[in-house]
């Protein structure tokens, strides 16, 4: 619920080609883990769920990540020497 009106706040999932829906919510539930633990948020936020910082973080790409699937594609080009 947003707070002060009572209403349902929308998430956006990225649905772009580089960004899976998928990816999004794996990446959203570690950095959700790592706010529980601890970590400090990278907004400022009023929310008291981890989870909804954690997914704004991840939308607005604050957050980075490597993808192993892209690392590990055989099709990709060697670095240039």
């Amino acid at each position: 619920m947003n707070e002060g009106t009572g209403k349902p706040m929308m998430f956006a999932i990225p649905d772009d080609a580089e960004s899976s829906t998928y990816r999004y919510i794996i990446v959203s539930a570690k950095r959700a883990r790592q706010l529980q633990s601890g970590a400090r948020p990278f907004l400022p936020t009023t929310s008291k769920k981890s989870t909804v910082t954690a997914m704004e973080e991840v939308r607005r790409g604050l957050i980075k990540y490597n993808d192993p699937a892209v690392a590990a594609d055989p099709e990709q080009e060697p670095p240039a020497e």
